[in-house]
């Protein structure tokens, strides 16, 4: 948890841009919030920052805590469940 609160945006977005993603965005949820099956155009690569929510991931879920980092392929059907408190997490878009 300790070497989460160091990591800092600028750092994190500075790392994934050289390794040739696009776009780099903090996403802030809402407690509580569900979103339906989707999928997007882009691959994700994203690190919890605060908070928790569950992934589902071409029908795999698991639920990802601060500190754990994910990643979700171009056009994988996916949904996501955030949890009480909400959740912020940084994501890389290629």
């Amino acid at each position: 948890m300790e070497q989460i609160r160091q990591l800092r945006f600028e750092d994190f977005k500075e790392e994934k841009l050289q390794q040739g993603y696009r776009e780099v965005l903090e996403r802030r949820w809402e407690p509580n919030v569900e979103n339906e099956l989707h999928h997007h155009e882009f691959t994700a690569d994203a690190i919890v920052i605060e908070g928790d929510f569950w992934l589902t991931v071409e029908g795999k879920t698991r639920h990802l805590l601060s500190g754990d980092s994910f990643h979700v392929p171009a056009l994988a059907k996916h949904k996501e469940k955030y949890g009480p408190e909400g959740c912020v997490f940084w994501v890389a878009r290629l």
